[in-house]
């Protein structure tokens, strides 16, 4: 009646923040993960119960930060089986390409025991509940050689093609005694900790309350800080040009899943024919760009970076559009703008070995008949460093002031690490856990 590990059930999907439903408030959803015997492929013997946040009893549970897990195991056993305990354990742990395990939480509760006086068989339908309060943070260290020190727990992570993965599981272990093998029963969950961003300045929180325009950096200075860059090129191949551009950015620099970050570009010039073409829709380039640092020093913002240690990918190009009031003489060009962060973006954190940040960031303008001079197009003209959050502050709700027609400009390449994985352990590749 003993089964193997790989006849265990596949469970490859966590709920991740794109779900549309997004989780439930309360643990009101019921888990049930089975192990059945070789004798009857109908009647589980071993049967983990859980109730999570997940918006789906089809998928894999999910919990936040803090939420005590509750469950019950039980056994439906047909004849006396010797068995020496029951345990279930919480596991987490950072597993990269081609490297063991890296487990930085784990707890084992001891569900029945034959040690404690009870009969070495089981046999019949026994249940066992338990509840595990999860931590919000835990020990690590960077490196083996350091101290560890304390750190709030890292979400669950997985993304096709990913060189490493943050797992969350739960393991059901049935000991079998000497020169008997253990049953085992594993299902992943997803972890979420909660965050969220900063409140707007007064101003803007009184227009979103109201559903009135947002004020911009000269009516509201407490709601944006100003980026001034100047941009330098010819225009048709005939005259040289000089736009000074000044991008403004919403603050504070915190912004929630599923929310729009305001932004404001000015751009001066006595080119009138090079405002015109810089500022055409499509014309100005901000993106929300995603960094994934691995290793030792991933947290080290002074530290070196390498292809192979550093992922970055565009994940989000903000839309603008003209004010409708323009200053006068012509000379200066006033956009209002916005980027929204999609519901399936990563929200920011920092954990030893494993960083993921953002940006937010002017590029270079790629515009048919203008040669940008002092940069290459495409290049970073400034960045900014900003928080994704999973929710908003309380009572906060954003709302997007973009004009119909101009749509949400999503981008998104979450297959960076496949060069990485090509001389790499590929079982990576169908770890998916959303």
């Amino acid at each position: 009646m003993s089964t193997p590990d790989s006849e265990l059930p596949s469970y490859t999907r966590i709920p991740s923040s794109a779900d549309t439903r997004g989780p439930a408030s309360t643990l009101s959803t019921q888990h049930r993960i089975r192990l059945e015997s070789r004798d009857s492929k109908t009647r589980p013997w071993l049967t983990l119960l859980l109730r999570s946040r997940a918006p789906d009893a089809k998928g894999l549970p999910l919990y936040f930060d803090r939420d005590v897990i509750k469950g019950k195991v039980m056994v439906d056993l047909e004849k006396p089986e010797t068995v020496k305990g029951i345990a279930v354990t919480l596991r987490a742990g950072i597993t990269a390409v081609g490297q063991e395990e890296d487990v930085f939480l784990e707890e084992t509760h001891t569900l029945w025991s034959a040690a404690d006086g009870n009969a070495s068989k089981l046999t019949g339908k026994h249940e066992w509940p338990f509840k595990i309060a999860l931590p919000a943070d835990t020990l690590a260290s960077q490196n083996p050689k350091l101290p560890r020190e304390r750190w709030a727990l890292p979400p669950s992570f997985s993304e096709r093609a990913s060189p490493t993965y943050i797992d969350y599981r739960l393991v059901v272990t049935v000991r079998r005694g000497v020169l008997r093998v253990n049953n085992t029963l594993t299902t992943s969950f997803g972890y979420r900790p909660r965050s969220a961003a900063q409140p707007p300045s007064v101003l803007r929180l009184l227009a979103y309350q109201e559903r009135s325009p947002l004020l911009g950096p000269d009516a509201d200075p407490e709601g944006w800080k100003s980026f001034p860059v100047t941009i330098q090129g010819t225009l048709f191949n005939t005259r040289p040009v000089t736009v000074s551009s000044t991008l403004a950015i919403a603050t504070p620099f915190t912004y929630a899943l599923n929310s729009p970050i305001p932004l404001h570009l000015t751009l001066r010039s006595t080119d009138t024919q090079a405002l015109d073409l810089l500022s055409s829709p499509g014309a100005p380039l901000v993106q929300l760009t995603r960094t994934v640092a691995l290793g030792s020093d991933a947290t080290d913002e002074r530290a070196a970076r390498r292809s192979n240690n550093t992922f970055t990918a565009a994940v989000g190009r903000a839309v603008f559009w003209p004010e409708e009031q323009q200053p006068a003489g012509g000379m200066e060009r006033r956009l209002r703008g916005e980027l929204h962060v999609r519901q399936g973006t990563k929200p920011s954190f920092a954990f030893p070995r494993f960083v993921v940040k953002y940006d937010l960031t002017l590029l270079a303008p790629r515009v048919s008949g203008f040669a940008v001079q002092n940069a290459r197009p495409g290049d970073a003209l400034m960045s900014q460093r900003v928080t994704i959050t999973l929710s908003n502050a309380p009572g906060i709700i954003p709302v997007s002031r973009a004009p119909p027609g101009y749509g949400d400009e999503a981008e998104g390449d979450y297959n960076v690490a496949t060069g990485f994985l090509e001389n790499g352990d590929q079982r990576f590749l169908s770890h998916r856990l959303g």
